[in-house]
């Protein structure tokens, strides 16, 4: 599975994404739970689907962890937030997934064109993402 399948997985998969979405995912991907294998390395669902709202959700697993994050704009907290590995080899694989080539490895230019890709990748795949978290 793709980082970015595992990222959107953990998002549609939360209990406050509506179940319309989680269901349509899964059935999309074949797969009988929100964690299994993305049907693409870059696109975890064969065709997009609307209406997950991905700010409340990331802001609802912010509150349940109790701890500050800068989720909105780091990288390493958005992946840590959704428990996935936020090391600098996950991110490199990252960037190679969405075709990110901004600055150097683990570099502050790079982390931000990889929020920033991510994000619009969200929306993509129907995620409702506010202005505010693309830019």
């Amino acid at each position: 599975m793709s980082i970015f399948g595992d990222i959107w997985n953990k998002i549609v998969g939360h209990p406050e994404a509506t179940p319309s979405s989680a269901a349509v995912t899964t059935a999309q991907s074949g797969a009988s739970a929100p964690s299994a294998n993305a049907a693409s390395p870059a696109a975890p669902a064969s065709a997009p689907i609307s209406g997950v709202d991905v700010e409340a959700i990331l802001e609802s697993m912010a509150k349940a962890k109790g701890r500050p994050s800068n989720w909105r704009t780091s990288i390493v907290d958005l992946l840590t937030l959704v428990d996935l590995d936020s090391s600098l080899k996950a991110r490199k694989e990252l960037a190679q997934e969405l075709n990110v080539h901004a600055g150097a490895d683990g570099s502050a230019e790079q982390n931000i064109a990889l929020h920033k890709a991510v994000m619009q990748k969200l929306e993509e795949n129907g995620g409702k993402v506010p202005d505010s978290l693309k830019g």
